[in-house]
């Protein structure tokens, strides 16, 4: 029913090839692949990494691509791509903009259905005017997306975890009213959810409800939890920085309602990739806590997969 894989940025350090075997090795299906521009210089957690370089796939290299995957048995669900693209330098956000144009030409030369990624925001601006941007910069992208067959996917994370990104965050698409107003203006089928429950928990909204509301939009699913510290938040309020008061987790440790949420993709016949997203701080201090990670999360939705 559902299509188990996990976002290879968590493996930053190995190469496609390893990437793929490992994926092969513990049981998955699929993996959500990213694509950062080789030049980037992101040095956000997790931001920066590539095991796909869109921009030399010659048909060589998407021969060698889909050799690899066909040897493993694993196929790709999305190429991700998570930069700013509504960034208020707009050098930057041009940048952005044509990568994630590259990586939608990229899926649809290697047969992936969905491209994730972010629709960005100032931060320094409220969301009508965000929304006044996103009405510019969007309806190309999507264009692009339609002309080649490829769902976009946008993750639903607020991207307020740094000094940096205060006070918006860097991601706009953050709660089911913004949702609705982004596809109002644009309604596209092609144009749809990358939903993380975790995200919807530490804003203190339910994390079930959406998978009703926006069926039809669900093009991609991240399993990711994430923990809310009451004494910590008792102490800082919802207006500090996030992080003062929550942290990611791996699945089944945090307090998103998994049974719940399963329950929901079932209800409303999901098929799509279910992809483990691991940015828990706790297993990051060698590659054997990160395996460890991974294949926890693993064990812990199996339950749910049949």
């Amino acid at each position: 029913m559902f299509q188990l894989g996990f976002n290879s940025a968590i493996l930053a350090d190995f190469s496609f090839e390893h990437m793929v075997d490992f994926a092969a090795q513990h049981g998955f299906g699929c993996v959500e692949v990213m694509c950062w521009p080789k030049d980037n210089a992101d040095a956000r957690r997790y931001a920066g990494v590539s095991h796909i370089d869109v921009m030399k796939l010659d048909g060589s290299k998407v021969k060698d691509i889909r050799h690899t995957l066909r040897t493993a048995n694993v196929g790709i669900s999305a190429l991700g791509y998570y930069p700013n693209p509504l960034d208020p330098e707009p050098k930057k956000a041009s940048y952005f903009v044509e990568h994630i144009k590259e990586v939608i030409r990229g899926a649809a030369k290697l047969g992936v259905p969905t491209v994730t990624t972010f629709v960005g925001r100032d931060p320094a601006k409220n969301i009508t005017d965000n929304l006044k941007t996103f009405a510019e910069v969007w309806p190309g992208i999507v264009k692009v997306a339609e002309d080649n067959n490829i769902k976009l996917a946008i993750e639903n994370c607020p991207m307020f975890f740094t000094n940096d990104e205060w006070p918006g965050g860097k991601n706009l698409a953050i709660s089911p009213a913004v949702w609705n107003r982004m596809f109002e203006i644009i309604p596209s089928r092609a144009f749809g959810l990358n939903y993380d429950p975790s995200h919807m928990i530490w804003q203190m909204m339910d994390e079930i409800k959406p998978i009703y509301q926006f069926r039809e939009r669900l093009h991609h699913i991240h399993l990711k939890d994430v923990k809310v510290y009451k004494d910590k938040l008792d102490q800082v309020g919802i207006m500090a920085n996030p992080l003062e008061y929550h942290s990611p987790k791996l699945p089944g440790l945090g307090d998103v309602r998994w049974r719940d949420f399963f329950a929901a993709l079932t209800d409303v016949r999901y098929r799509g990739p279910v992809v483990i997203e691991v940015e828990d701080k706790a297993y990051e201090t060698n590659i054997t806590d990160v395996k460890s990670a991974i294949l926890t999360s693993r064990n812990y939705v199996s339950q749910f997969l049949g």
